[in-house]
């Protein structure tokens, strides 16, 4: 796995502030492990894979905090440190899960050591290469590895140049509607330019997929939502562990269904987390 990881602040407001000078009082605030990378991460160690993540770190006190949970879930985390600090979020949160993301913080970006990520590649069952400058500076050698790539572009619209290059070298890829009113083209065009499925997730109304058998459909699993951060990671991270065992299409969805579920039933990216952290 190679992308971003973070230590976010979140604070929950009981609506997203107006843009107008105005105080607002927080009904709840506290800190946290994100970065898609480590979501993803987290929810497959707790599935039972071994998990590698090549990612980039500060010097700072909360990339070495980032660092210290990932490797107590059982994560192998492969990350050169530069000067400064780390990856760092300020998340605005309403219980409806409606979200604006402050980057307090992102590491300057040094090139990655490519042996080392191909030394990592080796006997890997996937690649997920998330988006980020150092994946996009790998994707040569995680397509030469002969290994399935999985990307996630999240909200992308269509026109980025900067997610081109991850769809292109996916063999699966995963999305969200936020940045397309309708995605079927998108996905059935990729199916046909050779990706393996390409998955879409629909917040409340569950996720679609396309492969070389059509369209398939889940529902969202009914729970009590206590944060929405990273489930769309759980998603993907369930999508993935359940493929790796050999279920269709359909089946993965519902198994990706069910770890989304884990993911918004605790404030934390995993349920793991309850006991790391305070």
């Amino acid at each position: 796995m190679c992308g971003p990881v973070s230590w976010n602040i979140l604070v929950y407001l009981d609506q997203l502030p107006e843009p107008r000078p105005h105080v607002a009082f927080a009904l709840e605030d506290f800190e946290t492990v994100g970065g898609t990378s480590a979501g993803k991460a987290l929810h497959l160690a707790g599935l039972g894979r071994a998990v590698a993540c090549q990612t980039l770190l500060g010097d700072d006190v909360a990339s070495g905090r980032v660092r210290s949970v990932l490797e107590q879930a059982g994560i192998q985390v492969t990350a050169p440190v530069v000067p400064g600090a780390g990856e760092r979020h300020l998340n605005l949160m309403t219980r409806a899960g409606e979200r604006v993301s402050v980057y307090l913080s992102v590491p300057s970006f040094i090139e990655p050591d490519g042996a080392q990520f191909t030394a990592l590649t080796r006997g890997a069952a996937a690649l997920v290469m998330d988006l980020s400058e150092t994946s996009r500076a790998l994707l040569p050698r995680a397509s030469a590895a002969g290994v399935p790539i999985w990307t996630d572009v999240h909200d992308y619209d269509g026109r980025s140049e900067f997610h081109e290059p991850f769809i292109q070298a996916a063999d699966y890829i995963f999305m969200n509607a936020d940045g397309m009113s309708d995605p079927s083209a998108f996905m059935r065009a990729r199916v046909e330019a050779g990706a393996t499925a390409v998955v879409c997730t629909l917040g409340a109304a569950g996720a679609m997929a396309f492969d070389a058998e059509g369209q398939h459909r889940v529902a969202a699993v009914p729970v009590e939502v206590r944060d929405t951060n990273g489930a769309g990671d759980a998603f993907f991270a369930g999508f993935l562990h359940a493929t790796l065992t050999g279920a269709s299409t359909t089946a993965a969805l519902a198994a990706a269904a069910d770890q989304a579920a884990v993911a918004l039933g605790t404030k934390h990216l995993h349920p793991a987390l309850e006991e790391m952290l305070p």
